[in-house]
């Protein structure tokens, strides 16, 4: 028994050690992905930990809560080196075109002065109390803001202010991406314009939800075209 004692304590200065050196390999990767020494490192404390807990339960009849499968060392680097190759041939291939998502969602404005009130109120919200925010003076700027204080999201327009009417989305392949410096600051045109070599995708027709409609009428997107 003074054997096996000394068999497990050596097992488990295995099981430390490897963790140790996994513990480092995962810090000098720094979250790299399929880091060969991080592997390798997982491997050998894999391995430690199973032949730790087999001994320990040949010995005492005692497992731990580790539940593991012992690695083959020579299968394991094969089957990585598979994984890193097919990676690199999917990071070599890049998609030759680009994708472009173009939005359009038209909006009646029933009551332009609470329009303005609810945007006044988005933007003192924005900037610091000691600071005069300047009133919102026309609905063009007071839809803009209310997009800026979302971030940017169409879901910021989503109030009672606001009346959806239809609108669209198409998905578009095109060859180059969006250069923002070739177009000028008020160019609102230009940007969304397709060119010869664009290939249209497919077209999503949005029909807003009225309360009136019926209920399979909810949110329409029959249009979608191809």
């Amino acid at each position: 028994m003074t054997d096996q004692n000394a068999e497990l304590d050596v097992a488990l200065d295995r099981v430390i050690e490897a963790a140790r050196a996994h513990l480092a390999a995962v810090k000098a990767a720094a979250g790299r992905i399929d880091d060969d020494d991080v592997w390798q490192a997982y491997v050998d404390l894999n391995n430690a930990s199973f032949a730790y807990d087999e001994q320990l339960l040949d010995a005492f009849g005692e497992v731990t809560p580790w539940d593991v499968e012992s690695i083959d060392p020579d299968e394991a680097d094969r089957r990585f080196g598979q994984l890193t190759e097919a990676g690199g041939a999917a990071g070599a291939d890049p998609y030759p075109q680009v994708v472009s998502v173009r939005q359009r969602r038209d909006y009646r404005v029933p009551s332009v002065s609470a329009l303005l009130r609810v945007a006044e109120t988005a933007r003192r919200s924005s900037v610091p109390e000691d600071e005069d925010a300047g009133p919102v003076e026309s609905v063009g700027e007071a839809v803009l803001e209310l997009l800026q204080a979302g971030d940017g999201s169409l879901a910021s327009l989503d109030v009672p202010e606001l009346e959806p009417l239809d609108g669209l989305l198409t998905v578009t392949e095109v060859a180059e991406p969006l250069d923002l410096e070739a177009f000028d600051d008020a160019d609102g045109s230009g940007p969304f314009a397709p060119v010869e070599t664009d290939v249209l995708v497919g077209r999503l027709d949005e029909h807003p939800f009225l309360p009136d409609e019926d209920d399979h009428d909810h949110h329409d997107h029959a249009g979608h075209s191809h």
